[in-house]
C-alpha cells in the first residue's frame, strides 16, 4: 500500500499520522479490525514441501493478503460508522493462535479522524 488508500465509501487509510494537505479537524478514536484464518491440512502439507525444496508459498501469501484486506476493510467500516472519513496511523499485526498454532490472526488498528 503506497501512500493513502481509499475504499468505495471514500474512507482514506494511511500508515502516516497525518494526511498531507488535509488537516485533521477531529479525532474520533481508535478503530480496529481482526480476521482469524484457519490452516488447511492440504495447504499446510504442500507449504511444508515447498519449505523443504525452497520457494515461496503462494497459497499462504494469498491468504495473508486477503486477511489483511479484510482487516483494513473492517477498520474503514468502523470509521464510517462513527462519522469519520479517514484512518491515520494504521498498524497491522500478525499472531499465530490456537492450541496447535493452527490459526492466524491479522489485526489492524488506527485512529479514525475527520479531515
Amino acid at each position: 500500500m503506497a501512500g493513502p488508500w481509499k475504499d468505495a465509501r471514500g474512507i482514506t487509510v494511511s500508515t502516516t499520522p497525518t494526511l498531507e494537505g488535509q488537516p485533521i479537524q477531529q479525532y474520533l478514536g481508535i478503530v480496529t479490525g481482526e480476521v482469524i484464518v484457519g490452516a488447511n491440512l492440504f495447504r499446510d502439507m504442500f507449504a511444508n514441501i515447498r519449505d523443504i525444496v525452497g520457494g515461496r508459498s503462494g497459497s499462504y501469501e494469498r491468504i495473508l493478503a486477503d486477511a489483511r484486506k479484510q482487516a483494513i476493510e473492517e477498520v474503514q467500516a468502523e470509521c464510517a460508522s462513527i462519522g469519520g472519513n479517514a484512518v491515520v496511523g494504521i498498524d497491522l499485526d500478525y499472531e499465530v493462535i490456537g492450541d496447535t498454532g493452527s490459526m492466524l490472526m491479522v489485526s489492524a488498528s488506527g485512529t479514525a479522524v475527520k479531515v
